[in-house]
């Protein structure tokens, strides 16, 4: 069975950090570009940082860049997203998905094959 999962999510004070992962089972990632995404309650999903099938490329959304940083180790089939500086708006549930690589430096979510189930995620003060 393919599948994504996703772990690592928990509840931090704002400035807090947190680092998510993202094991992929059923195949191996090396050909796939991993993109995380998160959807608040009451709001669209939205893209937050995507890395390339060889980790050469990463790219983040304006939200979360210089606070989050994306990589990868395909010896260990995991993709991560560590997240610091965090703040109540980065409040959401946070999902891994996964698009074979085409040299693009970021997806849509249609372009994604694979989706992991969330961890949610939660900044209080």
């Amino acid at each position: 069975q393919l599948q994504l999962v996703e772990s690592g999510g928990g509840l931090v004070q704002p400035g807090g950090s947190l680092r998510l992962s993202c094991a992929a089972s059923g195949f191996t990632l090396d050909d796939y570009a991993i993109g995380w995404f998160r959807q608040a309650p009451g709001k669209e999903r939205e893209g937050v940082s995507c890395i390339s099938d060889t980790g050469g490329s990463t790219n983040y959304a304006d939200s979360v860049k210089g606070r989050f940083t994306i990589s990868r180790d395909n010896a260990k089939n995991t993709v991560y997203l560590q997240m610091n500086s965090l703040k109540p708006e980065d409040t959401a549930t946070y999902y891994c998905a996964a698009a074979l690589d085409d040299g693009s430096l970021w997806y849509e979510e249609y372009e994604y094959d694979y989706w992991g189930q969330g961890t949610q995620v939660t900044v209080f003060s």
